[in-house]
């Protein structure tokens, strides 16, 4: 039997500015259920957070030589989670629990998720199980529409906060509800109203090998959508994928699109009695976890991916070209259109 993942979980809670990330922690803070969570914030904002782990943290990053922004690393994190790190082993603070870490209004999750997963160190003491987007119901659509990066911080989410829905019309809401499912199907989503929300629910671990997690992808056909140049397809596979023969098609997308992958998830059949996990944003993929069975009864491979820039036939296409390789074949669209591979 495997051993239990002793790494502490990790929160990185984003959303666009004035979406009411504060508000939202000040609320999850107060709840028995957070007592020994370490909050890292860039700026501690309006709304006062009473927290006896708080720590503030300085926006400072390493930007690599290739220049790609979703792989810098957060040298203010790194140690910043050091020094909680070595404050817990030796006894000088509550046993950690976990770690939320807020931020900016206009930042990209994608560099907190790389420097967790490349820090030599921190790989092997903290995962991130849960990213949260927090959205503004009454100016979410504009910020939308204006700037990319709230729909970067929309596509890298796991689970969706939709804020101050006590003071926006309802026709409003439901166009964003709508809005959002189409730039994410596969993340969550809960509203909120004066930062109220079920604290329990929204940590309730949502582990991709969780029911939770794999809803929509465990059997909800989707059609593509595109927002402006954003586009979010799912493509399912006929039969069994050639793991490596994946990876290495996967690589090549990553190496020459990576910035414009802006999430991709999926369930592989690769042959075994259960499925591959993937998940990732952008350049900054998640260890694969190889799942003991499958969450239902459909064994397809399907996986979902949210682009910027490439089109949904395009990455089509690319996947078709590997087809002989992949030893399946992908067809997007409705699961009903699978087809044998011949």
């Amino acid at each position: 039997m495997k051993d239990r993942d002793t790494r502490r979980p990790v929160t990185i809670v984003t959303g666009f500015l004035g979406s009411g990330k504060t508000t939202l922690l000040a609320r999850v803070l107060s709840e028995p259920l957070m007592a020994n969570t370490a909050v890292l914030v860039n700026e501690f904002g309006e709304v006062g957070l009473d927290h006896h782990l708080l720590r503030r943290v300085d926006e400072r990053t390493v930007l690599l030589g290739s220049g790609c922004v979703c792989c810098t690393t957060r040298e203010d994190l790194v140690g910043a989670l050091m020094e909680l790190l070595d404050m817990d082993q030796r006894g000088e603070m509550p046993t950690l629990e976990r770690v939320v870490i807020e931020t900016t209004g206009l930042a990209d999750p994608a560099p907190i998720l790389h420097t967790i997963y490349t820090d030599p160190v921190l790989q092997h003491h903290f995962l991130v199980d849960l990213v949260l987007a927090t959205v503004d119901a009454v100016n979410g659509v504009l910020h939308l529409d204006r700037n990319p990066e709230s729909v970067k911080q929309v596509a890298a989410a796991d689970k969706v906060v939709v804020t101050k829905t006590d003071i926006a019309e309802p026709g409003i809401v439901r166009r964003l509800l709508s809005r959002l499912g189409t730039i994410n199907p596969s993340a969550l989503t809960f509203e909120a109203a004066f930062g109220e929300v079920d604290v329990h629910e929204l940590f309730r671990p949502y582990g991709v090998g969780t029911h939770a997690a794999l809803t929509f992808l465990a059997g909800k056909p989707d059609e593509p959508h595109d927002v402006g140049d954003t586009y979010s397809v799912s493509v399912t596979f006929d039969g069994p994928i050639d793991w490596t023969a994946f990876g290495i098609w996967f690589s090549m997308l990553l190496n020459a699109r990576g910035e414009d992958v802006l999430r991709v998830k999926g369930l592989l059949d690769v042959g075994e009695a259960g499925p591959v996990v993937l998940n990732g944003v952008q350049h900054i993929i998640h260890p694969p976890q190889h799942l003991g069975k499958w969450p239902d009864e459909d064994h397809r491979s399907r996986i979902i991916f949210i682009t910027r820039g490439i089109r949904p036939e395009e990455l089509l296409d690319s996947l078709l070209a590997f087809r002989g390789l992949l030893g399946a074949r992908p067809l997007p669209l409705h699961a009903e259109q699978t087809v044998p591979f011949p």
